[in-house]
């Protein structure tokens, strides 16, 4: 049986390093025998901007998921979840928030049950992020880390992975030809383990 891997890329066009971080991720993949559904954020057009009529309708669970379909259909259809992604400001690029706020829906990813959150994608079995940082680990810690956080509480919670990871290259801004190659080894290593 195929295992299907939804690789959320947001990266925006023209970064080589951020290429080569997508391809050694989807790569690895590929050749563990996964099939890799790839959604690059930037050059699928996705619309970051939740309206106001999607706000309205967000926790009617028998429409919310019309404005952005097709994206459900592709996060239902997968068992691993790869975030590949900078970190801006200490956050998600917009593109990415956006995604999570229009895609990560009532009913989808979680459920409310006398005010509760609930797990509701369980169907994810192995949740990781790949990321970069232009601050260094230090600069982060202090700064409370809220990516990382995001990934190893909220969205680790709405899954219930039997396996998760976060790798990071801090301090980018600096990082060397050999700092790179490493972390592009380290990348590939994971993902064989995936």
């Amino acid at each position: 049986m195929t295992t299907r891997a939804l690789v959320l890329y947001a990266h925006p066009c023209g970064e080589s390093f951020a290429a080569a971080l997508r391809d050694t991720v989807t790569g690895t993949l590929r050749e563990r025998g996964w099939e890799v559904d790839l959604c690059d954020l930037y050059a699928e057009g996705f619309d970051p901007v939740m309206g106001a009529e999607e706000r309205r309708g967000y926790h009617d669970t028998a429409t919310n998921t019309a404005p952005v379909q097709s994206h459900v259909d592709r996060l239902r259809a997968a068992q691993a979840l790869v975030f590949v992604h900078p970190v801006w400001n200490f956050g998600f690029p917009a593109i990415l928030k956006g995604y999570t706020d229009r895609v990560f829906l009532p009913g989808i990813t979680f459920s409310l049950q006398d005010g509760r959150v609930k797990p509701a994608m369980t169907h994810i079995r192995k949740l990781a992020a790949v990321t970069t940082y232009g601050a260094d680990r230090m600069r982060a810690f202090f700064a409370g880390d809220p990516p990382r956080k995001i990934m190893s509480r909220a969205f680790r919670h709405a899954c219930r992975p039997d396996s998760f990871l976060y790798m990071a290259l801090h301090d980018m801004n600096r990082a060397d030809q050999r700092q790179r190659a490493d972390y592009l080894a380290r990348v590939q290593r994971k993902m064989r383990q995936f």
